[in-house]
C-alpha cells in the first residue's frame, strides 16, 4: 500500500483564488496527493466573489480542511510530514508575517513549519507595484529557502482562455513538488512553429 504524498495548500484574501481552485481539482485527479486546506477568513471573501463559490463548497476540493485558527492543528509541527506548502493566492500581509517569522494563524505557522524543516514553501504572491517593504520580505523569504512564484501568464503557449493560463502556471508550481499534471509546455521555437 502506497503512502500518498502530502501538501499544504494555503489561501489568502489577494485576488486570484482559481489558482487555488484548480490546484486542488488537478490534484485530486492526480490521485496520488493528500492535500490539506487552510483558507483565512479575507480568501474566504475572495472565493465568494471571484469563484461563486461558498466556503463549504470549496471545501469539498481537499483530502483535508484544517481551521485558520488553529495553531494546534497537525499541520503546526514539523513531525506532520509534508512535501511541503503552497499558499495560492498569497497576500502581502501574508508574506509579511513569512519573512519575519509571525505565526498567528494556520497558514503564517504551517508556513514557518515548512520553512524550519527546510521543505518546499511556494508563495503565490499577489500584487502588483510592488514597494520597497514587498522586495524585502520577497527576498527574506527566498532567503530562506521560500519560493516566491508570482502567477504571471505565458503568452508564448498562445493560451486561448484563462483557464489555459491558470492550467499552464499550476502545472509549474506543482512541477517544484515534482508533481506531473497534464499542461501544455514549452517544446522549443522548431515545434512552436509546426
Amino acid at each position: 500500500m502506497s503512502i500518498k504524498q502530502r501538501l499544504v495548500v494555503g489561501v489568502t484574501g489577494a485576488t486570484g483564488a482559481i489558482y487555488a481552485q484548480r490546484m486542488l481539482q488537478l490534484l485530486r485527479e492526480h490521485g496520488g496527493v493528500e492535500t490539506h486546506l487552510v483558507i483565512s477568513p479575507p480568501g474566504v471573501l475572495t472565493i465568494k466573489h471571484e469563484l461563486g463559490m461558498s466556503r463549504s463548497d470549496f471545501h469539498k476540493l481537499a483530502d483535508h480542511v484544517h481551521s485558520f485558527r488553529d495553531i494546534g492543528a497537525s499541520l503546526a509541527s514539523g513531525s506532520f510530514a509534508t512535501a511541503g506548502m503552497v499558499v495560492a493566492p498569497c497576500s502581502v500581509r501574508t508574506l509579511a508575517a513569512v519573512a519575519q517569522g509571525f505565526s498567528d494563524n494556520l497558514i503564517t505557522r504551517a508556513a514557518d513549519v515548512t520553512l524550519k524543516e527546510r521543505r518546499r514553501l511556494v508563495l503565490m504572491l499577489r500584487e502588483t507595484p510592488f514597494n520597497l517593504a514587498h522586495l524585502r520580505n520577497m527576498t527574506s523569504v527566498t532567503e530562506m529557502g521560500g519560493v516566491i512564484f508570482p502567477p504571471l501568464p505565458a503568452f508564448y503557449l498562445h493560451p486561448q482562455s484563462i483557464q489555459e493560463m491558470v492550467d499552464h502556471t499550476v502545472s509549474r508550481v506543482l512541477d517544484l513538488f515534482g508533481i506531473s499534471v497534464p499542461a501544455p509546455r514549452w517544446e522549443g521555437m522548431e515545434q512552436a512553429a509546426n
